[in-house]
């Protein structure tokens, strides 16, 4: 202590080369914080004065108005129940909120948000430096009996502060805490025991719970089994690790086999994925969670099944069988094991909100099995009072923990989404399932944008190139509002041409650190669902000042070469502009004024020419091994009113797609290698590495079952591998072989050039070109974005700013673009299911097929015109498999009728109704005709696409799902 308001507090700390710090913080001491009451008759009320004088929060245990003092366990634990409403005036000290961020930086993040809502009435309390409120740490006391001290200090605060007018309840789950605060004379209640005062079942249900509290066996009077071996300490992971005797990796569970999933190692030079098999190996861990794990001598090494299994539907209990605990449901022979390892350790839990359903229990149970959307994700045992009202919902859960004695994890109930099969509902799982950002755009962000009407000014003139009376066109699909790009290509003098393409120039309205730019740094891309679209930007920016529409005068960001006819690249230049469209049309009308030769003004002209480079440059991609990959995407068309779907439509592609296509991957390359000549160290990229050779297997296997070998060492070999791949009496042969091939490639992401030492590492190679970014869509890529503010700055086209230049922001950022990314292309993946579903739901309808793919209990079935692939399990009316599997020729045999892979079937196509809880799409063979197992046809008129057109009076809106390559 040196003098009243002043405080040094010193500790040791040891670094890591063993040296010992001596560390002293100084503290200043004040007495005028503020209360934050406004029944304090001491403190000044201003701004911050948040708590109510008067308050109608009385209960069974404490019956007039109170403020709720919280601890840290209280926020950490049991944040779900502080976000609901009915929780007000609420202390939360500043130490509590320390330690909170320290420990969970999203449940910091949730309390802050509750906090920024001023009808919540929660008032962050700075103790630490109250004179009032401070406390020394005592010798000997540990930090978190220090910190308990403080809280209690600051009840009793708050009861001499106020006067004893207003009562505080401290609320706290540590007994201990409890127990010091009442024989201190302070009133304190667990959550439970606050909660449980009001009519609320589900505020309940929220709580997480302790692992006795779900001792199901012991309230049944049975032995509690262990079922999981025990994790192994830190840090004798640590030492693992270091040693080489264990691997970290990311633990990803398969969809189709619950008792097997993949880890993809880190820094290993001998393992990139290992295999792990059985409930005791699987050993707890989660989809997406961190783990640590142990190779298996080459003998246990496991043998996969090509089984579609899920767990049972009732619940088992803890009851696991032997066959489950090393993964053998089915007996089976493979020429081949895969080497495999065992959980030891989860290094990171990676648990998120999960949505599904509560399965059917016994009338007045008092534990539930919660059903995830995600089929990865294990089932989840809730305690719930309100099972009879959720049967029919959509529910939203957490995981709390996973005892060793328990066969799946142990959580509790966070709030409902909404009706079953209700498609706002499903929608709603959808955005939530995906962690896509959603929320309205909050006031700050929409401070930050122009206000109408917006004018461009004189000075604006100065600094751009005027291209306003150049021939810009846009081509985009129907219904686009959000456009990026335009084009123009015009004849020189010395026989070349000038291409151009024009980009959006978003960052002129989107400054760099405003609360603009960080909303639109989180969500990093526009979402494109079937029937909706959530923007990256508002839409004052994506759908008007930034969108090239046609007519309009617009900023870009271009970039213009001087080509000769044979497609070579003369000059490139790039700069800051002002155009204005000549036409905003869709690739059908583009297409239809290129190939009329009746039209021969401008635009057509222009169109014909950049139609003739892009040919060029398309090859010459192709000559150098870029791929060209399939895949089943679809569009519908669309009730104008309910947006529920009418027909579904393959999506058609024309020359004018891939026009467009070759010149944004021609200005991708161009900005790609301008921003890595100017910043080596901080540009930011877009890499797809090379599959491991092992990855084209499944692709070389299927080719060889019609008789084409595939070759795959370079990206070359592949191309060429499936161009000879084409069978003339099957057409569709040589697409589905591409569909397999795209499901053999690794993951594209973004990256800071700063943060790999060997260029030969920033190859794309689908594209196959040495260097690639993303520069051409920055209205809905955030990626686009950070390029454009590289490029600008290196050519002294706006100014720099730290952050920038700073390669970890840079990387982190890049990391969570291609979170963000990926979860966008999943949720745009299950908003076609969903409407495919929706689309079949009254429907019961023969379509032709092939088979995609044979697996042990199982074919998966690909429906062409639907986009849709689908499992056509193998089994009878009861249950009972059928069929023979050979797995070296990728057959079934069913009644001596043998089944390829890429045969042509017919199947029947319904929804199956029958569990509320589960409705799915389901088929059934039609054809090849197997006694006992097939069904008849459906006898009808069959309806072609344009006459189901020709039924549609109203207006139809047609969407499509967005792709970025």
């Amino acid at each position: 202590m040196i003098d009243d308001t002043r405080r040094l507090n010193s500790f040791l700390r040891k670094t890591r080369r063993g040296h010992v710090l001596k560390i002293t913080h100084e503290l200043y001491l004040r007495t005028d914080i503020t209360c934050g009451s406004n029944a304090c008759q001491q403190c000044i009320i201003g701004q911050t004065t948040l708590l109510d004088k008067h308050m109608k929060n009385g209960n069974n245990l404490i019956s007039t108005g109170h403020y709720l003092l919280v601890d840290t366990n209280i926020v950490l634990q049991q944040v779900d129940v502080l976000e609901d409403p009915l929780l007000t005036n609420v202390i939360v000290p500043q130490i509590v909120l320390d330690e909170v961020r320290h420990k969970s930086l999203a449940i910091y993040k949730r309390i802050r948000s509750i906090i920024a809502i001023p009808e919540r009435k929660f008032f962050v309390f700075i103790n630490e430096f109250n004179k009032n409120t401070f406390v020394l740490r005592k010798p000997g006391e540990s930090p978190n009996d220090r910190n308990d001290r403080a809280i209690r200090k600051i009840a009793q605060f708050y009861n001499e502060h106020l006067k004893q007018q207003i009562s505080i309840v401290l609320l706290t789950d540590d007994i201990a805490n409890r127990d010091l605060a009442r024989q201190e004379g302070l009133i304190a209640f667990s959550l439970k025991e606050y909660i449980s005062t009001f009519n609320r079942p589900e505020l309940l249900d929220r709580l997480v719970l302790k692992e006795e509290s779900f001792d199901l066996e012991k309230d049944l009077g049975k032995r509690k089994e262990i079922i999981f071996p025990e994790h192994v300490s830190v840090s004798e992971v640590q030492r693992g690790i270091k040693s080489g005797k264990y691997l970290q990796g990311t633990f990803q569970a398969s969809r189709e086999n619950y008792l097997e999933a993949n880890v993809f190692v880190q820094d290993s030079e001998k393992y990139n994925q290992l295999f792990v098999q059985g409930y005791r190996n699987l050993n707890r861990a989660v989809h997406d969670d961190i783990v640590a794990v142990e190779v298996l001598p080459e003998q246990e090494w496991a043998i996969p099944f090509s089984l579609v299994i899920d767990d049972k539907d009732d619940d088992q209990g803890d009851l696991v069988i032997e066959q489950e605990e090393t993964g053998l449901v089915v007996q089976g022979v493979s020429s081949k094991r895969t080497s495999s390892c065992r959980i030891v350790a989860i290094i990171k839990r990676n648990w998120r909100q999960y949505c599904g359903i509560l399965q059917e229990s016994l009338p007045g149970a008092r534990f539930h099995l919660f059903l995830p959307h995600e089929r990865r994700i294990p089932k989840i045992r809730i305690e719930s009072r309100q099972a009879e009202e959720l049967k029919n919902s959509r529910v939203m859960v957490q995981i709390d923990h996973w005892p060793r004695s328990s066969r799946y994890p142990h959580g509790h109930f966070i709030k409902t989404l909404g009706k079953l099969g209700d498609k706002e509902t499903e929608n709603e799982v959808i955005l939530a399932e995906h962690d896509i950002l959603h929320h309205e755009f909050p006031e700050a962000v929409l401070d930050c944008l122009p206000k109408l009407p917006w004018t461009i000014t004189e000075e604006d003139l100065a600094n751009r190139v005027d291209l306003r009376d150049f021939c810009i066109v846009s081509i985009d699909p129907p219904g686009c509002t959000d456009i990026d790009d335009a084009l123009h290509c015009r004849s020189l003098e010395n026989g070349n041409f000038e291409c151009g393409v024009h980009i959006a120039d978003v960052t002129h309205f989107v400054r760099p650190n405003t609360a603009l730019d960080l909303e639109a740094r989180e969500r990093g891309t526009t979402v494109y669902l079937t029937d909706r679209r959530i923007d990256m930007l508002p839409v004052l920016l994506s759908g008007n000042l930034c969108s090239l529409r046609g007519g309009e005068e617009r900023f870009a960001f271009s970039v213009r070469w001087e080509i000769t006819p044979d497609a070579k690249i003369v000059n490139t230049i790039f700069h800051k502009s002002i155009i204005k469209s000549r036409s905003a049309m869709t690739y059908e009308q583009a297409q239809a004024i290129k190939d009329d030769s009746g039209i021969n003004d401008e635009i057509a002209r222009s169109l014909r020419r950049l139609h003739s480079i892009a040919a060029q440059l398309r090859q010459k991609r192709l000559d150098k091994g870029a791929l060209v990959l399939e895949s089943s995407e679809v569009r519908f068309q669309l009730d104008t009113e309910t947006h529920d779907p009418l027909n579904v439509i393959n999506k058609e592609l024309r020359e004018t797609n891939w026009l467009v296509e070759e010149f944004m991957l021609l200005a991708n390359i161009s900005v790609a290698e301008k921003i890595y000549e100017l910043f080596p160290d901080c540009a930011c990229l877009r890499k797809h590495p090379a599959p491991p050779i092992s990855n084209f297997d499944p692709l070389v296997k299927a080719a060889e079952t019609k008789g084409f070998q595939v070759k795959a060492n370079t990206g070359k070999e592949l191309a060429d591998s499936l161009d000879q791949a084409i069978l003339s009496a099957h057409p569709y042969f040589n697409t589905m072989l591409r569909m397999l091939a795209t499901r053999c490639m690794m993951q594209a992401v973004y990256f800071c050039s700063g943060f790999e030492s060997d260029i030969k590492s920033f190859e794309h190679y689908g594209l196959a070109t040495p260097i690639y970014t993303h520069f051409t869509s920055p209205i809905r890529r955030y990626a686009d974005v950070l390029v454009h503010r590289l490029l600008a700055a290196g050519i002294n086209a706006d100014a720099t700013f730290p952050d920038l230049l700073n390669k970890r922001v840079l990387q982190q950022i890049c990391n969570n673009l291609n979170y963000r990314h990926r979860m966008a292309q999943y949720a745009a993946r299950a908003s076609v299911d969903l409407h495919t579903q929706l689309f079949f739901k009254n429907m019961n309808t023969n379509e032709d097929g092939y088979v995609f793919a044979v697996r042990k209990n199982a074919l998966q079935i690909l429906l062409p015109r639907y986009g849709l692939e689908t499992t056509l399990f193998l089994r009878d009316k009861d249950g009972k498999s059928v069929g023979e599997f050979h797995e070296e020729e990728s057959t079934q045999t069913i009644n001596n009728l043998t089944i390829h892979m890429f045969d042509p079937v017919t199947v029947q196509i319904s929804v199956d109704s029958n569990n509320i809880q589960r409705q799915r799409i389901q088929i059934h063979l039609v054809k090849p005709f197997i006694d006992g197992f097939s069904v008849a046809p459906i006898v009808k008129n069959k309806t072609t696409i344009d006459e189901i057109d020709n039924t549609i009076t109203t207006p139809v809106k047609r969407l499509k799902v967005k792709s970025s390559k």
